[in-house]
């Protein structure tokens, strides 16, 4: 029986071995929003489920769970190391995969075969991409989920066995509404939005859930959202786009990323942040007219954009002391 074997039989018989396993495949899901709590992403997938349910896409619910479930158990089997696994580090793009292809093709068996696929592609691309960028002091972000399903969308537009999902019915054109009660809705949206889910109970779920894990990571993810429907309103984006967060899930990623991961704590920190914040939206706003002739959505693009900028002039500062 070869290693890799022996390795997938002891998780499956040993109690112990499962047990890690749950919580790796649970932090997994929490590093999408860079947390290593098991807890917190218990409540992602709450959240998740909540509400992929209540829009009627359960589908994209379940695909969370077998893209985290997949690439976790790839990164395990492929990768020496085992402490980035432990750390849930080979799950998160393979749940954004699992979220991201029911979304957006039709709920097909060919789109679970394709959703599998990239799922096990995902640790792979990433361990690439962060060797690669090694040299540069940063690392690949969410960007293998982003080229995974820019790869995906764009073929699919040659198989007719992969249709896209139908979809939604448009808001009518107009300004939003800025009632207090819907700006509020509009916040919590952007934030699920980083799961693809368009739901402000979902978003509560996940604010609650950087909450137990990080209340830095929380308070950050608010004010991203927050930063960046206020600028969306302003400058009169898309009445859609603002009402459905589609604005805020890249500036909440960024503002986690900076203002609590890769930075140190403090009034700077805190000043580049807020800067990063609204430079995202800007971001965002380019990347959509850009990617509009193709159809295909920026998915959080703009957020390793961003954040890339951000990182790199205190990488080059960081080597000359």
């Amino acid at each position: 029986m070869s290693l890799r074997r022996k390795r997938l039989l002891s998780f499956v018989t040993d109690a112990d071995s499962l047990r890690s396993v749950s919580v790796a495949f649970a932090r997994g899901v929490s590093q999408v929003m860079f947390q290593r709590s098991a807890l917190a992403g218990w409540l992602f997938l709450a959240g998740i489920f909540w509400g992929a349910y209540e829009c009627g896409t359960p589908q994209v619910a379940w695909g969370a769970v077998v893209g985290a479930g997949l690439s976790m158990a790839t990164g395990f089997l492929t990768v020496p190391d085992k402490t980035q696994g432990e750390a849930g580090l080979w799950g998160f793009n393979g749940t954004l995969v699992g979220c991201a292809l029911p979304v957006f093709l039709a709920d097909t068996w060919p789109m679970w075969a394709l959703l599998v696929f990239l799922a096990i592609l995902a640790p792979g691309l990433q361990r690439g991409l962060n060797g690669m960028m090694s040299a540069w002091k940063i690392n690949s972000l969410t960007f293998p989920f982003v080229f995974l399903t820019w790869l995906a969308l764009m073929a699919a537009r040659q198989f007719d066995a992969l249709p896209l999902s139908v979809p939604a019915e448009a808001l009518a054109e107009g300004e939003p509404d800025c009632s207090p009660a819907s700006l509020a809705v509009y916040w919590l949206k952007g934030i699920a939005q980083v799961f693809l889910v368009n739901s402000w109970v979902a978003g509560l779920f996940f604010v609650i859930a950087l909450a137990v894990s990080s209340w830095r990571a929380a308070i950050w993810a608010m004010v991203g959202s927050g930063i960046a429907l206020g600028i969306s309103v302003c400058l009169e984006a898309s009445p859609e786009a603002v009402s459905n967060g589609l604005y805020g899930f890249s500036p909440v990623l960024t503002a986690i990323a900076l203002g609590n991961t890769f930075f140190k704590p403090g009034v700077r920190t805190a000043v580049i942040t807020l800067a990063a914040i609204v430079f995202t939206v800007l971001v965002q706003g380019a990347m959509n007219a850009l990617m509009l002739p193709w159809g295909i959505p920026t998915l959080t693009a703009p957020f390793c954009v961003a954040t890339w900028l951000f990182l790199l002039p205190e990488a080059v500062m960081a080597e000359k002391n």
